[in-house]
């Protein structure tokens, strides 16, 4: 319900490439999260508690929850994670532990059914599908998160080949397959 912190974390989530969508009350939460690979929820929201919300959403769902709060006693935090939360994040909070611990859900999410052995950019590519699952991503947007934070750009050529490889890996497995459109 804190739109600048939203503001601020959307900012970030999507300079890392990930799509958001935020919601400001239960209403907006329960209507998006049929939408989203992962939620991030605060526990007090105004028309309704974050804790409540992730019950629900369990019901219906399995998508990683993680609590990002002011709450944080002991019970608050235990409430959180009996409900269904995967992560409990109290505040004052740094970003980038928050970026690792969304990034660290996704590839527990995202792999822990596999024995796939991926390279490095098998696996960074691979993940990005993965959070953006049942949407079209375009060669650019792959081509732009792959690129390399020291600088090292991944080409069109290396990543159809990489694609090629993941596609192969994935043909007998229960993890999906890579779409071309």
């Amino acid at each position: 319900d804190d739109k600048t912190l939203n503001k601020n974390i959307s900012f970030a989530l999507e300079s890392e490439g990930y799509n958001v969508l935020s919601a400001f009350n239960a209403q907006e939460a329960y209507e998006k999260s049929d939408e989203a690979d992962m939620l991030i929820l605060d526990v007090m929201l105004p028309d309704e508690s974050g804790i409540t919300i992730c019950r629900k959403i369990r019901e219906k769902t399995v998508v990683p929850v993680i609590f990002l709060t002011s709450c944080d006693e002991e019970q608050d935090i235990i409430s959180g994670l009996d409900s269904g939360g995967d992560d409990y994040i109290t505040k004052p909070f740094r970003l980038g532990i928050l970026l690792s611990r969304i990034k660290a859900l996704f590839r527990r999410c995202c792999t822990e059914s596999t024995d796939l052995e991926l390279t490095a950019l098998e696996q960074k590519l691979f993940e990005y599908l993965t959070m953006n699952k049942e949407r079209f991503v375009t060669r650019e947007q792959i081509l732009a998160h792959l690129w390399d934070c020291k600088g090292e750009f991944v080409n069109d050529n290396t990543l159809s080949v990489n694609i090629s490889r993941l596609r192969e890996k994935l043909k007998d497995s229960d993890n999906g397959q890579i779409i071309t459109k």
